[in-house]
């Protein structure tokens, strides 16, 4: 489970690996078709399982390592994937994307703050979606404040 919690280990990155989760589902999120992210009946559904497998394997991984290590960057990876649905697939999003969900996973605002303190890989895994769903809120105001400089009909 350890390979898959720490991303191939990339987790295990000296600096800031939560960071490098997040980049590298920058990368996967690059590979995938726009279509993905706005159908409902694709995206939500793949999402749900791969966020209660993300707590199986992170619940898992926790107890060979420690509680919340920060080598486990799944969460980080899954998450940051709910700040991007039912979004338009766009670079400038990408970036301001990756930099709120950053913002919001390493400060916790409420409710983030008390979802990490539930239970082995219920906390591991709901602090960081719900960062992912503070930074979708956050780019739909982006969005509609700004259409005209992200290129964007709102």
């Amino acid at each position: 489970m350890e390979i898959i919690a720490t991303l191939f280990y990339t987790g295990y990155f000296p600096t800031a690996p939560g960071t490098i989760g997040t980049l590298f589902a920058v990368a996967v999120y690059l590979l995938i078709p726009e279509s993905f992210f706005i159908k409902l009946t694709t995206v939500l559904p793949v999402l749900i399982l791969l966020s209660l497998l993300g707590v199986f394997i992170t619940g898992s991984a926790e107890k060979s390592m420690s509680k919340d290590d920060r080598r486990i960057v799944l969460d980080e990876f899954i998450g940051f994937f709910f700040g991007l649905i039912f979004l338009p697939k766009n670079l400038v999003l990408l970036f301001i994307a990756f930099i709120l969900f950053r913002v919001f996973d390493i400060f916790k605002p409420e409710p983030i703050f008390r979802l990490q303190k539930l239970k082995s890989g219920w906390g591991i895994m709901s602090d960081d979606i719900m960062a992912g769903i503070y930074t979708n809120i956050c780019l739909r105001i982006i969005i509609r404040l700004f259409p005209e400089i992200l290129k964007i009909e709102s």
